[in-house]
């Protein structure tokens, strides 16, 4: 006679046949949570928001998913991270970054885009410099962070003023770098972006020799490498509906959004929420016709011999928050 566990071991291993060994390995995927890599830089409001309330852990809990935080410098070691596979999705960075990225040979899926924030990033001079226009700068050294979007608008004001990237030294530094050289006097111009701009312009005597407004757009994308955005759409679609949803509430509440980053970044409320008034934050899908602009940023660092070759600014992938996988 046979016994009851024995007809359950069989009915089981025929059960298992059945659905191959690509189906338990992805049961057994499925049973043990997944961890998403994120990364992040300072500048990354909506992130930072969403870190320090906790929301997003909670949203993709439901998904078997668990989220490790990743802080960068700046956008372009960050998306070289995640261009090498060290990361899943990256938070904001300014629109020049993946350029540089696709330069590289990059995977890169478009997430989603934040409208552009033009006076969120200007070229500072000291307030005693003798320096009054950015034609002053020919023959200057001006310190910023390679890759950035403080580095395209460089590009475009002095292009505007009739000079050219090679008229100026360049010196790539970090924000933090950047400030300290440029309050010693290391270098003669600084070119930055929000909350780094604002904190510069609170806690230091500066001018602005000018913002992105007329030059640079200034928009900010999240992106996901390619493999990952195909594997997981449902985590890209939580992400995304977080970002538009804290970027609503960030706007509608000025003083709350910032004294809740207030101890995260180190800085006063005030500085905060001047800087978050420069920042749209308004989060939208990513289109083709949207990235008109980065076509004219690459030309432009491929024009100055800064990216290694031509690219086209539409071979990427966009993700469609509103199509269900």
């Amino acid at each position: 006679m046979t016994s009851h566990s024995t007809i359950s071991r069989r009915t089981a291993i025929a059960t298992l046949g059945a659905l191959g060994a690509g189906a338990v390995l992805a049961q057994g995927a499925t049973a043990r949570p997944a961890t998403v890599r994120l990364g992040y830089q300072k500048s990354s409001t909506l992130t930072a928001v969403l870190k320090a309330q906790g929301t997003l852990d909670k949203q993709l809990a439901p998904l078997n998913t668990t989220l490790s935080w990743h802080e960068f410098t700046s956008g372009l070691p960050l998306l070289e991270a995640l261009n090498l596979g060290n990361l899943d999705i990256s938070a904001d960075v300014a629109d020049t970054v993946p350029v540089f990225a696709q330069a590289a040979g990059a995977e890169l899926t478009f997430v989603a885009q934040e409208a552009p924030s033009p006076a969120a990033q200007a070229i500072l001079v000291r307030e005693d410099s003798p320096l009054k226009s950015v034609s002053d700068l020919k023959g200057k050294k001006v310190g910023f962070a390679k890759a950035a979007g403080a580095h395209y608008l460089l590009i475009a004001a002095l292009e505007k003023a009739g000079l050219s990237f090679k008229d100026v030294e360049p010196a790539y530094l970090t924000p933090a770098d950047g400030r300290a050289a440029f309050e010693r006097g290391a270098i003669d111009a600084w070119v930055v972006w929000d909350p780094f701009l604002a904190a510069a312009q609170r806690q230091a005597r500066v001018r602005v020799l000018a913002d992105g407004t007329g030059i640079a757009s200034y928009q900010r994308y999240y992106l996901a490498g390619t493999r990952f955005a195909n594997a997981r759409p449902d985590v890209l679609r939580v992400v995304y509906a977080e970002l538009e949803k804290t970027g609503k509430w960030v706007k509608q509440n000025p003083k709350e959004a910032a004294a809740l980053l207030s101890p995260v970044w180190g800085l006063d409320a005030a500085t905060i929420e001047q800087a978050n008034a420069r920042r749209s934050y308004a989060v939208r899908p990513v289109v083709a016709e949207a990235l008109t602009e980065q076509q004219r940023i690459a030309d432009a660092f491929f024009a100055e011999k800064l990216l290694p070759r031509k690219i086209n600014a539409l071979d990427v992938a966009l993700f469609q928050p509103s199509l269900k996988s």
